[in-house]
């Protein structure tokens, strides 16, 4: 085969893969809505992130937690909790009650978006629009974390 037949050949065989546009709409919806699986161990993922992400894990105060629903959340609908607290800062003052929302993929948390003014305001404004209608009961497992 001559170099010439050779590019032509391999110019054929890139076009084919040109064509291939990736999944359809309906595919991607379908692959979305196969991750909606509900966090049982929504309390403990959150119990764990919280252990990590505050400076001061230990006597928290007014912590409250939802039972995770679905929420839209981005194409489509994601399981979401929402915390409430009030952690103490690194010199042991206690900062004021925050909230968050915890979202939820294939039944694991998957990101926590802090409703604060201090952080990205799309970030901030998407976390209290998510908890604003939020049913909290108390959480009095993140109350008793420790270092």
């Amino acid at each position: 085969m001559g170099p010439l037949a050779a590019a032509a050949l391999g110019a054929l065989w890139l076009a084919g893969c040109a064509t291939d546009v990736g999944p359809s709409p309906a595919e991607l919806k379908a692959r979305w809505e196969a991750q909606n699986v509900f966090p049982d161990g929504y309390r403990r993922d959150l119990l764990a992130y919280m252990h990590i992400y505050l400076n001061d894990p230990t006597q928290v105060r007014g912590a409250a937690v939802s039972v995770p629903v679905k929420k839209q959340v981005g194409p489509g609908e994601r399981y979401v909790a929402c915390v409430r607290f009030n952690a103490r800062n690194v010199d042991g003052r206690y900062t004021g009650s925050k909230e968050g929302a915890a979202v939820y993929v294939s039944g694991k948390l998957d990101r926590f978006l802090e409703a604060t003014k201090e952080l990205n305001e799309s970030g901030a404004a998407i976390a209290r629009q998510l908890c604003k209608d939020a049913a909290y009961a108390p959480f009095p497992e993140l109350e008793k974390l420790t270092r």
